[in-house]
């Protein structure tokens, strides 16, 4: 089991206040992300329902039990964080079965479950090893183990793939995806990248300035995002935000058009501007167009696309694609 409830939680540093009242349930067996820009409060909610933090007001509750107040070993989780925390001195094996001796497990027990664990991650040939040995993949990759082999009710993940280049970080991803299908545990994952977030999450949570925006799954927010915030944070690159009276849309204050609904034409478009830069990805392109009194709009278009810088463009929006936003930010 590994359901958990966040009832009201606020939180206050001084006169600051970081988290301003969080309703959320997790189903057990769910992977959900929380997801937000620096300082909206994601890793504060994270280290309490750790128990690293205690909420100002507000209770944390773990398979229907009242934690709030219980310690961090006793609350049946585990915690992997963005930098390894693992013991120099201390092999791989070691390190992962750290905690089970601590608690003075059977060596037959600890035995089996560091085995389970290091077959999970292909850690067999490394347990001897020392942390100094390993790549920042494989050192990430044994602090999930050490997760792993408590076997606890949460699994809870700070942003741990922030320290790793592009490819580990898609590498390390994978074998996150695969270790939540193959456990079937309840994982929460706190990170900044959406690209860690769509791909991930079950359902991700999008905060900033304390308060939960939205929660949904990924193609929920991408398609129905409920107001500005959202819409401009999930999706790379952003949705373009255009006035309504720039489209002849007085009494709207915002259109939203995501990226790929936009496409180049030779005349009659909603709008006219000239390419100020392209960027060939291989499996797309995005083109950066200039329109009188807007932000650039851009343009993604997939595959290879071959258009001039200078060159005058005149855009053109999908059908039905456009999204409305009233001058508080929220979508109509």
């Amino acid at each position: 089991m590994g359901s958990l409830t966040l009832q009201d939680i606020q939180k206050s540093f001084g006169k600051t206040d970081v988290l301003n009242g969080i309703d959320l349930s997790v189903s057990d067996g769910e992977f959900l992300v929380f997801v937000g820009p620096s300082g909206c409060g994601k890793s504060t909610l994270l280290r309490i329902v750790a128990g690293l933090e205690n909420p100002s007001a507000g209770q944390v509750l773990i398979d229907d039990k009242n934690v709030t107040t219980v310690p961090p070993a006793k609350r049946g989780i585990a915690m992997v964080f963005q930098t390894y925390a693992l013991y120099p001195h201390l092999s791989v094996q070691d390190n992962m079965s750290l905690a089970l001796q601590q608690n003075n497990e059977s060596k037959q027990l600890i035995q089996q479950r560091v085995e389970k664990a290091s077959d999970l991650l292909s850690l067999d040939t490394l347990l001897k090893r020392r942390p100094a040995e390993l790549s920042g993949g494989q050192r990430q990759r044994v602090a999930i183990g050490r997760a792993i082999v408590r076997e606890p009710s949460l699994f809870l993940f700070d942003e741990p793939l922030s320290n790793l280049d592009a490819a580990l970080r898609v590498q390390t991803r994978l074998e996150i995806a695969r270790l939540h299908n193959e456990l079937s545990a309840t994982m929460i994952y706190v990170t900044h990248d959406q690209v860690e977030a769509m791909t991930l999450a079950d359902r991700i949570v999008v905060l900033n300035n304390g308060l939960i925006q939205q929660v949904g799954t990924p193609m929920e927010l991408y398609n129905n995002p409920v107001n500005l915030f959202v819409a401009g944070f999930i999706g790379t690159p952003k949705m373009n935000f255009i006035p309504g009276d720039k489209l002849g849309l007085p009494n709207v204050q915002t259109i939203g058009v995501r990226p790929e609904h936009i496409s180049l034409v030779e005349s009659d478009g909603e709008l006219q501007g000239t390419v100020t830069h392209v960027e060939h990805l291989g499996a797309d392109t995005n083109i950066y167009v200039s329109c009188e009194g807007l932000e650039p709009v851009v343009v993604r278009v997939f595959g290879e696309f071959h258009v001039d810088q200078g060159a005058s463009a005149a855009l053109r929006f999908q059908e039905n694609s456009a999204l409305q936003f009233d001058a508080t930010g929220m979508r109509i």
